[in-house]
């Protein structure tokens, strides 16, 4: 986390959560969604519900470099960028961390995180993810002939598992804004 964001954190603590604003797709690009977007309803769900494609290279990375989860209380599951004081938890279409698979068949994360893997998954609809220490998240899809080469070899081992299982196994929340609005 940036020092600048510790630092708005202890001056301003009691700022509120912001949900629905902020999205993450399945190829791990980020989308502003602004009270219009949210009412065409949950993200991803079509065109009109996506928002605005974040384009601007610095915003991006201050987003990944403070992207994390709430790994307990109430909220915990969700995945959030901590902009300044300010969580804004992310909708997700799929994951909460998108791979790369590398040569040596090591991952990173749309974020710049790297990882070993631990397990495989392939859902019903053909789709790949992987474990890891670091966290769970789907395969790029750029990416699944080079994951097909390290299972042909025996270095990767699939698991199958329904896509609507995943979040409940791997402790994700697709949607907190539709949790929140929930609880």
């Amino acid at each position: 986390m940036d020092d600048i964001v510790k630092a708005a954190m202890l001056k301003w603590p009691n700022v509120p959560h912001c949900y629905g604003w902020l999205g993450l797709d399945a190829r791990g690009q980020w989308y502003m969604r602004d009270a219009t977007t949210q009412m065409a309803g949950a993200f991803g769900s079509s065109s009109q519900a996506q928002g605005s494609l974040l384009r601007h290279q610095k915003l991006v990375d201050f987003i990944q470099r403070n992207y994390q989860s709430a790994s307990q209380g109430p909220n915990k599951g969700q995945w959030y960028f901590q902009n300044g004081p300010q969580r804004v938890y992310v909708e997700l279409a799929v994951t909460p961390l998108i791979w790369r698979v590398q040569d040596d068949f090591s991952l990173v994360a749309h974020t710049g995180l790297h990882a070993e893997l631990s397990a495989c998954w392939l859902d019903e609809y053909g789709r790949l993810y992987a474990q890891t220490p670091q966290g769970y998240g789907l395969i790029h899809t750029q990416d699944v002939l080079l994951a097909s080469n390290a299972i042909e070899q025996g270095i990767w081992t699939i698991q199958e598992m329904q896509a609507q299982h995943m979040p409940s196994t791997f402790g994700y929340i697709l949607s907190p804004s539709v949790q929140n609005k929930a609880t």
